[in-house]
């Protein structure tokens, strides 16, 4: 079916998910786009790790970087999740 995730694309998405921070910081850049030095101010961890999981989500889909002026911008692609849920409701059987 077109649209689907393939089985190495759900292997990385559901990876990057199993996360909590990753989960997060796919949160907060569903509500608005924000730079990664912003985001690492909510979490008590180095900036080097928070660029690491941005990473993680966007070699999943889940999150695309963009240049904007001298900073790296993070937005969460929808489209990407919506592929995961319909996988996670096509193994549910509904």
């Amino acid at each position: 079916m077109p649209g689907e995730l393939s089985r190495s694309e759900a292997d990385r998405v559901f990876r990057a998910l199993s996360n909590a921070t990753r989960r997060d910081i796919l949160a907060r850049t569903l509500v608005e786009e924000q730079s990664v030095s912003a985001l690492a101010r909510h979490y008590d961890m180095s900036f080097a790790a928070v660029q690491k999981h941005v990473s993680v989500l966007e070699r999943a889909g889940l999150l695309v970087k963009r240049t904007r002026g001298r900073e790296r911008v993070a937005r969460a692609d929808p489209a990407t999740l919506r592929r995961a849920a319909q996988l996670l409701r096509a193994l549910g059987g509904g």
